[in-house]
């Protein structure tokens, strides 16, 4: 179940989680401090080759009633679309390069290649997910409103749907977070829920209307006689970057060891508590550069929850200081094969879909979701915090060093 003390979850006293965040903080600004002509290099470097990648797309497209045109064509358009998606719009419009001040690499101007509007997706995203993160009736990103993911939420006979209904979410991503950023606007706005008419369904019918006439009129139309090919190229693209988004975003965020919270945890939380809640939360990709420059640097979800609006490519630097500071203060850092990490979420899926009268392990001791309850088995020793540990080894060395000249004596 979800954890209500991650002081308790995580065992550190509330001075070790204090020094925790200031640790973090240190983070935060060597990064801000170190930004400059290099990350400002990368991203317009970014830029370059995703318009590079499009137009070369665009190009092959005009003789894509030819077979290997066709594949061509759309293998450049995917991989462009995906860089678009994932490594400029969604970090763009974090606000990881407002620090430039360039007004066309800025967060409150750049306009994704996606259907939902980039306004609805930024109040949506990095203002509820990144604020309540995996908080359980206040994240609406916990299974995006169609699938249960804890056992925290109650089980309800649709959830016999869940395995076909993530097959659509995964081939419908790109509208099924739109659809989920539409409702949160409506929300935000205060519109009530009969009323069509409101501001936010306007925007949203807009951004359709554009991406659709983009990609199935203006596009097609262009190459001629080749504006079928064109159409079923450009639908293919949108696909395979749904279906990466899709693995990306459900390899971060819903793996074992991406632990969920309850309200009672957020209501008297600090800002140490605030960044454990992140890193306990999350869960990275094993990755290359080139694996994670697909990802969007989101490979390193950790990293990117701690800090949402520091630039993407100093995440690799930023996640070794990270896995430094887990060892030392003994908390997980979850990571994993992507195909590993898949499978696990996968597992989750289909699992609760079913009722938890048919589950074997309880739900403290489920292997997709822990809390500290887990550890208050009385038949399990207490586990120590880490003041109490290092004052342990601290002894221990003392013994040995003590042991090692008695002997020498002899």
């Amino acid at each position: 179940m979800a954890i209500t003390d991650i002081t308790e979850f995580a065992h550190l006293t509330d001075a070790d989680i204090e020094e925790l965040g200031r640790e973090f903080d240190a983070i935060r600004r060597d990064i801000e401090d170190a930004r400059g002509l290099r990350d400002a290099r990368y991203i317009r470097n970014t830029i370059r080759l995703q318009r590079v990648l499009e137009i070369g797309g665009r190009a092959a497209l005009f003789g894509s009633r030819r077979r290997p045109l066709w594949l061509l064509g759309t293998g450049l358009l995917s991989l462009s679309k995906i860089i678009e998606n994932m490594e400029l719009g969604h970090n763009v419009m974090h606000g990881q390069w407002d620090w430039m001040n360039d007004p066309e690499i800025h967060s409150t101007s750049w306009e994704w290649d996606q259907t939902g509007p980039s306004q609805h997706w930024k109040r949506a995203h990095n203002y509820a997910h990144h604020t309540y993160t995996n908080i359980v009736g206040m994240d609406d990103d916990v299974g995006f409103g169609i699938l249960r993911m804890t056992r925290d939420e109650k089980w309800r006979p649709i959830n016999l749907l869940q395995p076909a209904a993530n097959l659509l979410l995964a081939a419908t991503f790109e509208w099924g977070i739109a659809l989920h950023d539409l409702g949160a606007e409506k929300k935000a706005c205060g519109v009530p829920p009969g009323q069509r008419n409101s501001q936010p369904t306007k925007d949203f019918a807009r951004k359709i209307a554009r991406q659709l006439g983009k990609d199935l009129v203006l596009f097609p139309a262009m190459t001629g006689r080749a504006w079928r090919s064109t159409i079923t190229a450009n639908l293919t693209a949108n696909l395979v970057r749904n279906l990466w988004a899709y693995v990306v975003i459900f390899c971060g965020h819903f793996p074992d060891g991406a632990e969920k919270f309850t309200v009672a945890q957020y209501e008297n939380e600090t800002q140490g508590q605030w960044y454990l809640r992140q890193l306990l939360g999350s869960a990275n990709i094993d990755a290359g550069p080139v694996m994670a420059f697909m990802t969007g640097n989101l490979s390193y979800q950790i990293e990117h929850h701690l800090f949402p609006d520091l630039p993407s490519n100093r995440y690799p630097e930023i996640a070794e200081r990270v896995r430094t500071l887990c060892a030392k203060y003994d908390l997980p850092y979850t990571s994993g094969p992507l195909g590993k990490q898949y499978l696990l979420a996968l597992r989750t899926i289909h699992k609760l879909a079913l009722p938890d009268a048919w589950l074997r392990a309880t739900s403290d001791d489920a292997p997709e979701t822990s809390s500290e309850r887990k550890f208050r088995r009385p038949d399990l020793p207490r586990v120590r915090s880490v003041g109490e540990r290092r004052e342990g080894l601290a002894t221990a060395l003392r013994t040995l060093r003590a042991a090692k000249r008695a002997a020498r004596r002899k």
